[in-house]
């Protein structure tokens, strides 16, 4: 082997090592950020009381404009699309509480570096502290909105299946989707800063070609395109254990893990990557 070879050699292991230590403090920043619970949950519940501070009813108005939205909107649709009242308001609510917290995540995906620019700059801690704060935050919310569900399924009598308990995976594998677009939302965002409204409007139009205030038999022989939508399988992985019908929607759980693996093979060598670059970008 000549001398040109064995540097060149010597050049490729340097940037392997290189590219394993940096993978491997990616992996630390995310483990070490999550078991740092006490710190991203009282952040995340900081962020909730400053945000309506100085309201009487809080985060209840969340509650209280979902309530206005499905009341205004449900008769009138249910008319437009010659469906039973009975049937489409319970389908309506619970998209639309589940489409909020969706919604809310991917925008709050762009900013959270950019809206904790003072903490990244000055305290050293793990930067994936700062999605588990909006993903925690956004689930707060969540946990007001939802209250809504339960009442109107006693008013319209919808009994709960089994399946309810899929709710708990479903969310935990939202979250994980929630996390691998928080690093690259977050990160192009902090980098670019058009992202956001960017992303913002394309989610505005995706709301109207995603099925959550019409049904998908509504688009006949197409119907079975909308599956692949990955908002319509977030929604519909949440929405079918409460509403059904009562089966699993494998499809769907196939679609959002399928784009959680994707997103994650994106998300975790950018995040190596490009990590220590948030401080300067921010």
């Amino acid at each position: 082997m000549s001398a040109t070879e064995r540097h060149v050699a010597r050049l490729d292991y340097a940037a392997g090592a290189q590219s394993a230590t940096n993978f491997a403090r990616a992996l630390y920043d995310l483990t070490a950020g999550f078991g740092k619970v006490w710190v991203w949950s009282t952040l995340a519940w900081q962020d909730i009381k400053l945000r309506y501070r100085g309201s009487v009813l809080g985060p209840l108005w969340l509650t209280l404009t979902i309530v206005i939205m499905v009341g205004s909107m449900g008769f009138l649709y249910a008319k437009l699309f010659h469906m039973d009242v009975k049937t489409y308001l319970p389908f309506l609510t619970v998209g639309m509480v589940f489409w909020q917290m969706i919604q809310s995540t991917i925008t709050d995906s762009c900013s959270c570096f950019v809206q904790s620019a003072a903490i990244v700059q000055q305290v050293r801690m793990p930067f994936s502290i700062h999605i588990y704060r909006m993903i925690c935050r956004n689930l707060i919310v969540l946990a007001h909105t939802v209250v809504v569900i339960p009442i109107v399924l006693v008013i319209f009598h919808r009994p709960i299946s089994w399946e309810i308990v899929l709710l708990l995976p479903a969310l935990a594998l939202l979250s994980l989707n929630a996390l691998f677009l928080g690093i690259i939302l977050g990160m192009i965002s902090a980098r670019y800063r058009d992202v956001p409204p960017i992303v913002q409007n394309l989610v505005q139009v995706l709301f109207f070609i995603t099925p959550i205030f019409w049904a998908p038999e509504q688009l006949g022989r197409w119907a079975a395109v909308s599956q692949f939508n990955p908002l319509f399988a977030a929604v519909d992985i949440l929405r079918s254990p409460i509403i059904g019908p009562h089966f699993v929607p494998y499809m769907s759980w196939l679609v959002m893990t399928g784009v959680t693996v994707a997103i994650g093979a994106v998300a975790l060598p950018m995040f190596s990557r490009y990590r220590a670059r948030i401080p300067y970008w921010v």
